[in-house]
């Protein structure tokens, strides 16, 4: 099937390289000249496990190609997808003019029928006003199809690969059955796609990102609670993830969701259902909640060490989860910028994130180029990803290298009694 992908941000570049790989011929398409060039060398320009990968092979087999120019990519393609950004307004909304400027260029370089797929999050009744901009620049018959997209950072190579299920929200048959067809091997193994019409389709993205995050608040309220206790939230998880109906899954208490999803998208939900004159009460909870968690490890490093003013802290870990370099809404952000307002220095290391950090904080931090790096005369160690190569260190070097053998984890990485054993002073969440 010929495929065209408007837009080569994190969503567009994996559904191109991973449509491509099941053997459609794709062309991703961005206005920005500078990223073709570098897509077309091969060079991705965001870490994502297996992507980069990905598009090269799909480019040596030309399979996969980079353009700036919409209309020659829209020629011959069945399915155009939308995947360009919805960044948030300032009231919480989610931004669709760049939606609906897509949908009106393709719409005037339209010949010939055509399925617009929205792959951007994208409020209720977005696939509407894109039905109406299209139909107001074209007399080509066309459909409009709402696909969201379930992409996990760190693994969305995988999620598309081999998906839990395929939502497809869509009015008439004939793009519903070319969907079908277009998905039918990344489901072969049962995973479902589930058929609605559009407006529930947008709605169930926000929806299953709303509940997550909820999880993640509920848990980070549970720790708070067992640290006024002296209970141990590892305990407490350990049986309400037992339980069935419940499951394990983003019960991990820590300092706060951050990232392009969760905080988004619970402010757009939000906003939507103000919009709608329906108060969404618990996210406006879930909200408040994670942006007091994301200052509670200072808070926690204020209270033990005293005044910071002069100190020394080392960081380790700045995304705003493993296994990708994006800092959008990372709680290491709330973290430093706090530690260098009360006076503090700080030396940080990441394995992914220092140029993302580089833009975020410039000079007022040091990067170092090695976690142990960071630890030289250190007052204090504050964790705030998660990172595997973060989980089993040598405490006896890292002993050695601080000035103070004192821990604030902010992901709970170590066993209480086996910190004591060592020597450290460690603080946690819940616990």
């Amino acid at each position: 099937m010929k495929i065209t992908v408007v837009g080569t941000g994190y969503v567009g570049l994996v559904v191109g390289a991973c449509l491509a790989e099941t053997g459609n011929d794709v062309v991703c398409v961005d206005v920005d000249e500078r990223k073709v060039r570098s897509l077309r060398r091969g060079k991705v320009p965001i870490f994502e496990p297996g992507l980069e990968e990905l598009v090269r092979r799909n480019q040596a087999e030309k399979r996969l190609v980079f353009s700036t120019s919409l209309a020659r990519s829209i020629r011959d393609a069945e399915v155009i997808f939308i995947a360009v950004g919805t960044p948030p307004d300032e009231d919480g909304s989610a931004d669709v003019q760049y939606v609906l400027a897509a949908a009106r260029d393709l719409a005037r370089a339209m010949k010939g029928y055509k399925v617009i797929a929205i792959k951007s999050t994208v409020p209720v009744g977005t696939a509407e006003r894109v039905r109406e901009v299209v139909r107001g620049e074209t007399t080509h018959p066309f459909s409009v199809v709402s696909n969201p997209e379930f992409l996990k950072q760190g693994s969305a190579v995988d999620d598309f690969l081999k998906p839990d299920r395929v939502v497809v929200g869509a009015q008439d048959a004939r793009a519903t059955e070319l969907m079908q067809t277009l998905y039918a091997p990344f489901t072969r193994t049962g995973a479902p796609i589930v058929l609605m019409d559009c407006a529930s389709a947008e709605l169930s993205k926000y929806a299953a990102n709303a509940m997550l995050a909820t999880r993640v608040s509920f848990m980070n309220e549970i720790a708070n609670v067992c640290e006024r206790f002296g209970a141990n939230v590892d305990d407490v998880r350990r049986v309400v993830a037992s339980d069935r109906r419940i499951g394990p899954s983003f019960l991990f208490p820590g300092i706060g969701f951050g990232g392009s999803c969760f905080p988004k998208d619970v402010k757009a939900l939000s906003r939507s259902a103000r919009d709608a004159d329906y108060t969404f009460r618990i996210l406006e909870a879930v909200e408040a909640v994670n942006c007091a968690q994301k200052r509670r490890l200072f808070e926690k490093m204020e209270s033990a060490m005293g005044p910071l003013k002069g100190k020394r802290i080392a960081v380790w870990g700045l995304s705003f989860k493993p296994r990708t370099d994006d800092m959008r809404e990372a709680p290491s952000i709330t973290v430093i910028e706090a530690l260098l307002a009360a006076g503090a220095r700080v030396v940080a290391y990441d394995p992914q994130a220092q140029r993302a950090a580089r833009a975020v904080f410039g000079t007022r931090i040091t990067m170092a180029g090695h976690s142990y790096d960071a630890l030289n005369g250190a007052d204090a160690l504050a964790i705030l990803t998660e990172w595997n190569e973060f989980r089993e260190p040598d405490f006896s070097r890292m002993r050695s290298l601080m000035r103070a053998p004192l821990i604030f984890d902010g992901r709970n990485l170590f066993d209480l009694a086996q910190m004591r054993a060592r020597g450290f002073i460690y603080h946690s969440i819940g616990r």
